[in-house]
């Protein structure tokens, strides 16, 4: 956890991927203590609801073999948030996309959101919390300068598609193809959704942003109608053949 007198950085890998804390208060006693929490947090997300682990809470709960009262209370935070997240996207984001219980769609941005909040209490005003991709802002990168955020183009190798300014706290999530290939489903036939390479959406708090950028993608074409709904959220989409749109509101943000 290297450190120096204006921040502190740490990198862990949990959930089958790579978090990052990139914070740049001047360290305390009470910043190092938040990013052990945070990290135990992150660990602890993994074993109650990792679906790639038989034992875990999640996995145990879809296949019946406990109940939600057996399970521990951020399992019912986590599934009434998802429940949420469903009315909201008309169903376009689910927790059963491929006939099984599976909440990732939202856990891992849930998770770094908290991490971030335990960060934020204990005196990190200034940080950012990349899970996998999918960030939490808070302040400014440094005096008088916001975070910047590149977002990877993913159709050309090396190449950024854009460049965000976070000059508030706020959530950047990206879905798409480049790294897992097609593995959002449409969940009202279960196919994979390829209507989008990537799907950015840019919004207050990671956990919903998350969410939402999951059912936007698996939404298709009629989603840039529901982002242009959507009060607080801007989008960037780009197309299999390279072809791009942005939210009306999305340039104060980027380019």
């Amino acid at each position: 956890m290297p450190d120096t007198a204006t921040g502190l950085r740490h990198v862990e890998h949990v959930m089958g991927t790579v978090f990052s804390f990139d914070i740049r208060d001047k360290p305390t006693p009470a910043i190092h203590n938040a990013v052990q929490k945070a990290v135990q947090l992150l660990h602890r997300v993994d074993a109650v609801f990792s679906t790639y682990r038989p034992d875990s809470h999640i996995s145990r709960l879809g296949r019946g073999e406990i109940d939600l009262g057996d399970c521990p209370p951020e399992v019912h935070e986590a599934l009434t948030l998802c429940a949420q997240a469903t009315h909201v996207t008309d169903g376009w984001f689910s927790t059963t996309p491929a006939g099984s219980l599976d909440p990732s769609g939202l856990v891992k941005g849930w998770a770094t959101e908290a991490a971030s909040q335990l960060l934020h209490a204990a005196g990190a005003h200034n940080s950012c919390v990349n899970g996998g991709g999918d960030l939490q802002l808070r302040g400014q990168a440094t005096v008088n300068s916001p975070w910047r955020v590149g977002i990877a183009h993913p159709l050309r190798p090396g190449e950024l598609a854009t460049v965000i300014t976070a000059d508030r706290t706020m959530a950047v999530a990206t879905s798409g193809t480049a790294e897992r290939g097609a593995h959002i489903l449409d969940p009202h036939t279960g196919a994979p959704a390829t209507a989008f390479a990537a799907l950015t959406i840019i919004g207050p708090r990671l956990t919903m942003t998350d969410a939402y950028a999951t059912a936007a993608f698996a939404r298709g074409r009629d989603a840039r109608d529901w982002l242009e709904s959507m009060d607080g959220y801007e989008a960037l989409a780009i197309l299999p053949d390279g072809r791009f749109w942005r939210t009306s509101g999305f340039s104060r943000y980027g380019v």
